[in-house]
């Protein structure tokens, strides 16, 4: 990343500035939009108030993490979330970059983090990247983080407390017709790999409601996790430690999911029917 993108991090143009403004009206006046979908939130009190975390969370192929995570931080302890995008949204063509920067989001690298957190930024990263937004069946909110560690690095470099986030809901809003081994599913990767050079960008065959790609309505769980600590304790090997914390980052996040899945099995609002919208089942 040049000089110049690092300036920008902390520093936007001016047109940045005022695509800002625009995209923080638009979240102030929200609520009751979100209030109508009644999102399952949990954990909020994980999170540190003088914003100094990463948020590490898991993608889903509807992306809805990527707005409601952000909306939920801002309006509890005021403060914006930074996402560390796919390097390859750095090329996208206004103004959906300009978007992009305006609600904070920095091209994810070493160098962008580093300086998002000598700032004291909240940041917010999904290790699995782009390859864990296309699920085919049976893969529905199970990462793949492919033995990435680069989060953990940099979090324990600058004293940031990992906080793992869970969502689910994402993945149950288009359903995979097909598994990765069927012949559809290897074909769908070889036209991935001659498309991108990357056969881990596969996309599935997938229905919404009915044969439709019609999103069907799902209701959102949210759950933040304790923090995790990154201070390395004394005599243990810095890639010792960078793998022990990877790996409480994921068992944390893996047990957030699977209790979120059994919340919403037993919860009668979890297709947003709105008759049961009164037994709605409520956060702790």
């Amino acid at each position: 990343m040049s000089v110049t993108k690092i300036d920008e991090i902390m520093n936007p143009p001016a047109h940045i500035h005022t695509v800002r403004k625009v995209v923080e009206t638009i979240a102030d006046g929200i609520d009751p939009l979100v209030e109508l979908y009644r999102p399952y939130v949990d954990g909020l009190e994980n999170l540190p108030r003088d914003g100094r975390f990463l948020l590490v969370g898991n993608h889903t192929q509807f992306g809805s993490e990527t707005v409601l995570i952000p909306y939920v931080v801002r309006r509890e302890i005021g403060m914006r979330v930074r996402p560390l995008t796919d390097r390859r949204f750095g090329d996208m063509p206004r103004p959906i970059s300009d978007v992009m920067a305006a609600c904070g989001a920095v091209v994810g690298s070493p160098e962008g983090a580093a300086e998002l957190m000598e700032h004291d930024e909240p940041v917010m990263v999904f290790p699995g990247g782009g390859r864990e937004i296309g699920k085919f069946k049976g893969e529905q909110y199970q990462l793949r983080w492919e033995g990435r560690a680069g989060f953990a690095r940099v979090a324990i470099d600058h004293g940031y407390p990992i906080v793992p986030v869970a969502l689910v809901g994402g993945d149950d809003v288009y359903v995979g017709l097909t598994s990765r081994d069927h012949w559809v599913g290897r074909l769908s990767e070889k036209v991935s790999e001659k498309l991108s050079g990357r056969s881990d960008m596969a996309m599935p065959l997938v229905r919404g409601i009915g044969p439709t790609l019609i999103p069907r309505p799902q209701r959102m769980y949210l759950r933040f996790a304790a923090p995790i600590e990154t201070t390395k304790p004394a005599r243990t090997a810095p890639d010792t430690w960078v793998h022990t914390v990877k790996e409480r980052t994921q068992e944390s996040l893996e047990a957030g999911l699977g209790e979120l899945l059994k919340i919403r099995q037993d919860d009668p609002y979890r297709e947003l029917n709105p008759l049961a919208w009164r037994n709605a089942t409520r956060s702790g």
